[in-house]
């Protein structure tokens, strides 16, 4: 999507901005420097940056009257087809009305700004209103061949009474309120051509060029929404296919409205894999999904895995986001265990050997490193804790601070600092994480609550 650029004249509108960057991660706030403190940019002359920025190509949404937005820009409006979106906000966001740039794409952007609010745009445009849609402002992968002109003249003509017939298939327009019919005045045409001959203001045609596929896997955090990343938010709004162990689907499910979905067991890692990648091929917009980070124990290193043991390139984008992961989630809920250097380790034997994961304990424990452990029992592995705790002893103190988490930032959350000697290995279960501190790991109490932190000084 192409950057927004928020204008706000006061820090009261800070708060309505932040909830557009949050939902649109290409937004910039732009605070009027004598009136905000926590814009991302600040400016002195609000008509001349509107115009800088207009002239920029850049989507302007004001957080002030739409008279000034008018105002300022009165003096550079030129060409309707080359203007930017340019769209006007109450303060609360209760109120959005799109100025400028119908033609490329104001409307649109008005009603998912709107959406954030859970409000409706004031789009005033009679096509739009009418008929559910906007002719002149396609999908990306639908190009207008005809004119800007002869497009307005066929829009005023169905406004009057005008009946249409589509040739070929418009996905954005199934859902329309277009006047068909199959003995029509005027005709829609879709074609792989990049020109026909016969082109009027009663003959409209779009290019349909088909669309590179895209795959994104996503980290989308412990279980909490709030801890969704505003980048991660916006793949999950524009993908098409959503792909994932059906737990973690059911954890965005708001996010994930009039998706496709493909859920599967836990254990199908590899199978997730090759669908998403079989997707993507196909021109789709793909999200795989992952708990915490997708790049620390899952779909990330699933997904090229696949994609190495395939004999070609690929054609489609693959974009990997990051997510925040349930060591950091758990740190951050009990201080700075993993102030200092630390390492994570999976104590799961589903993809290597007990031998190995049993050497990487020792090793990291000779090193002092605070650890983080993963999967460390499931219904069927019991004994693995008991005997990582009994190497973990052989290294460090009986009274290490140990942090255990479960269901972080879900229902039945819990957290217990307690120690190494202390800690059960019998009420620990798969959605558990450990957090082992080093030999510099300490406890500290403020205010009748318990933080533990490893100090950054590592002295000896």
């Amino acid at each position: 999507m192409k950057e927004i650029a928020v204008l706000v004249l006061g820090e009261e509108s800070i708060k309505t901005a932040r909830s557009i960057q949050d939902n649109f991660p290409s937004t910039r706030i732009y605070g009027l420097a004598k009136r905000t403190s926590s814009a991302d940019f600040t400016f002195t002359d609000f008509a001349q940056t509107c115009q800088t920025l207009f002239k920029q190509q850049l989507s302007i949404v004001g957080i002030c009257s739409a008279g000034i937005l008018i105002r300022s820009l009165a003096p550079i409006l030129g060409n309707k087809i080359a203007e930017p979106p340019v769209i006007a906000i109450s303060e609360d966001g209760s109120v959005v009305v799109p100025l400028l740039g119908g033609v490329t794409g104001a409307n649109e952007l008005a009603i998912m700004i709107a959406e954030v609010f859970q409000t409706k745009a004031a789009i005033t445009s009679n096509g739009t209103n009418r008929f559910k849609t906007t002719l002149l402002s396609p999908l990306p992968q639908y190009k207008l061949l005809n004119s800007i002109e002869q497009g307005k003249e066929f829009l005023s003509d169905l406004l009057a009474g005008a009946t249409v017939k589509i040739n070929g298939e418009a996905t954005w327009l199934n859902n329309s309120n277009l006047p068909l019919s199959e003995v029509a005045t005027h005709t829609i045409t879709i074609t792989d051509r990049d020109y026909l001959p016969d082109l009027s203001s009663s003959h409209l045609a779009y290019q349909y060029i088909p669309p590179r596929g895209k795959l994104s896997i996503v980290g989308i955090g412990a279980g909490s929404l709030t801890g969704i990343t505003p980048q991660v938010k916006e793949i999950l709004r524009t993908g098409t296919d959503i792909v994932g162990y059906q737990t973690y689907i059911k954890l965005v499910e708001p996010l994930i409205n009039n998706k496709i979905i493909h859920s599967s067991d836990n254990r199908q890692e590899l199978d997730r894999a090759k669908l998403a990648i079989n997707l993507a091929q196909q021109g789709r917009s793909v999200v795989v999904i992952s708990s915490g980070d997708a790049g620390i124990f899952g779909m990330a290193s699933a997904v090229l895995e696949i994609i190495d043991q395939m004999p070609s390139n690929l054609d489609f984008e693959i974009n990997i986001s990051p997510g925040i992961s349930a060591v950091q989630t758990l740190a951050a809920k009990v201080g700075a265990p993993i102030g200092h250097d630390f390492c994570v380790i999976s104590l799961s034997d589903q993809l290597k050997p007990w031998s190995i994961i049993e050497q990487r304990l020792r090793s990291a424990a000779a090193a002092d490193f605070v650890i983080a452990l993963y999967n460390p029992a499931s219904l069927t592995r019991r004994e693995q804790l008991e005997i990582s705790k009994q190497i973990l002893l052989e290294y460090r103190a009986s009274t290490t601070p140990v942090v255990v988490g479960k269901n972080l930032d879900r229902t039945g959350e819990e957290i217990e600092i307690t120690s190494l000697e202390k800690l059960d290995p019998k009420t620990v279960n798969m959605q558990t994480i450990l957090i082992v501190g080093s030999s510099k790991t300490k406890i500290i109490r403020q205010n009748d609550r318990e933080w533990v932190y490893t100090p950054r000084s590592f002295t000896f």
